[in-house]
């Protein structure tokens, strides 16, 4: 990734990605399809009502492991093939303890969390057994994400995809077996969920073992290095805490959505869902930057990252003004998968379009965000998460407080609206200081 021209080079690296956020994003939606269908529209506000809790760590092994990652590519970038491999193997250590941490902490104060979230007594147990049986396996979401983000931060972006195919019809498969067979409910869903990670896990092991030379790990690596450490905690740890704090915003969101009742939950769950498959993008071309930056800033080439942010913010304009057409047309056609032929969609709709009609309008926003932020972090300058990280928690806590005044659903749900528009702006706004910093740390490098 640090020759020939970035546009090229950055949508054949993000395709894969993309295809693999969409799978992932689109056989969590056949969770919630086959839960609403054969189990009922309570047990799909159930998973609904979860959701940001799903978001917050998933969230937090994306951010980790990615910001682990990030000195693999830097490595790599540099044509340092013992560092790339001692990186991998340490990024490897500091995911299993980071996993034993996040599981202990999240499958104890699962039951405060769904109370303070104001979960509807009604859908309470099977939002239980949903969210608990997920975080019980978290080591396998983690060990997937860590195992992918390894490979494409050495350029590699399709074999994660193809284990995820994999994955994704195992997935559905699993769905119908423990809940339509086996009539498993939420719990099923969840045990589906993690069986399917996990399988994807191993196959990425099994690859990286027999074909990725750079990255299979020697006898004598599998010790923790203290600069190692250092380098990848202070751009993971950030990275993570960032994710934290924004799931911490949207869990406030959720809470002030649930009290409408399990109704409005479903609706804004089904709607949701759209805006998750839609907005795959923009995780993918954060992913794809964090690699593109990471392997030019190892190399030293600064022009060359500035030009790759300002072809991805082109590529992402792009794509947003189509995607948030496409949500706007598609919505009434796919909300009805997620509810049996007997319920009354008229009832849900409106809940649903609230939502999505405000989150379109923000879609470009959105996409400066895992740009500019991933392509800081890439740099070295992980604490930059936190601050956006706060951007986003500070707009949602205040659409929170109000519709809470206002009692107003419409409020409630513009959150994302809210934190995706300032957080975008300000992230464009710092990344242009940290340009301006690295120019002057690195010689005044031409400029893009």
């Amino acid at each position: 990734m640090t020759s020939g021209k970035p546009m090229p080079i950055l949508l054949k690296f993000v395709l894969p990605i993309f295809l693999g956020f969409v799978f992932q994003q689109f056989y969590n939606m056949v969770d919630t399809v086959i839960v609403g269908r054969f189990v009922g529209p309570g047990a799909l506000a159930a998973v609904g009502s979860t959701g940001t809790i799903m978001f917050l760590i998933m969230g937090i092994a994306n951010g980790m492991t990615t910001g682990y990652t990030v000195l693999i590519s830097q490595k790599f970038g540099a044509g340092d093939r013992e560092g790339t491999r001692k990186s991998f193997v340490n990024a490897i250590l500091l995911g299993l303890i980071s996993t034993a941490i996040i599981t202990v902490i999240a499958v104890t104060l699962m039951h405060p969390i769904l109370r303070v979230m104001n979960t509807p007594a009604d859908i309470y147990n099977d939002a239980y057994d949903y969210i608990f049986t997920i975080c019980a396996g978290s080591i396998v979401l983690i060990g997937y994400n860590l195992f992918a983000a390894s490979l494409r931060a050495i350029g590699n972006s399709r074999t994660p995809l193809y284990f995820l195919i994999f994955a994704a019809v195992l997935n559905i498969i699993l769905d119908l077996v423990l809940i339509v067979g086996f009539g498993m409910g939420t719990f099923g869903a969840a045990l589906a969920t993690d069986i399917s990670q996990g399988v994807s896990a191993i196959l990425c092991i099994i690859y990286i073992v027999k074909k990725v030379d750079v990255l299979r790990p020697k006898k004598s690596d599998w010790k923790l290095d203290a600069k190692y450490s250092a380098l990848q905690l202070n751009i993971g740890i950030p990275m993570a805490l960032q994710f934290g704090i924004t799931a911490s915003g949207t869990m406030v969101m959720q809470s002030s959505i649930n009290v409408y009742g399990s109704v409005a939950v479903g609706g804004f769950t089904a709607a949701g869902k759209v805006v998750n498959i839609m907005t795959s993008g923009m995780p993918s071309i954060g992913q794809t930057m964090a690699a593109y930056v990471g392997q030019n800033y190892g190399a030293g080439d600064l022009d060359r990252v500035n030009r790759g942010t300002r072809d991805a913010m082109i590529i992402m304009t792009i794509y947003s003004i189509v995607t948030a057409i496409l949500s706007v047309v598609l919505l009434p056609h796919i909300i009805g998968l997620f509810f049996d032929s007997g319920v009354d969609l008229n009832v849900y709709l409106p809940y649903s379009k609230t939502y999505l009609y405000q989150c379109v309008l923000f879609y470009i926003p959105l996409s400066m965000i895992f740009i500019y932020r991933n392509a800081m972090q890439a740099c070295g300058f992980g604490k930059t998460a936190l601050t956006l990280g706060f951007m986003e928690l500070a707009a949602r806590l205040v659409t929170a407080a109000v519709s809470f005044k206002m009692a107003s659903y419409a409020v409630a749900v513009a959150g994302d609206a809210a934190a995706w528009l300032s957080t975008g702006i300000f992230s464009w706004i710092l990344y242009l200081f940290v340009m301006k910093s690295l120019r002057k740390q690195m010689g005044g490098l031409k400029q893009a």
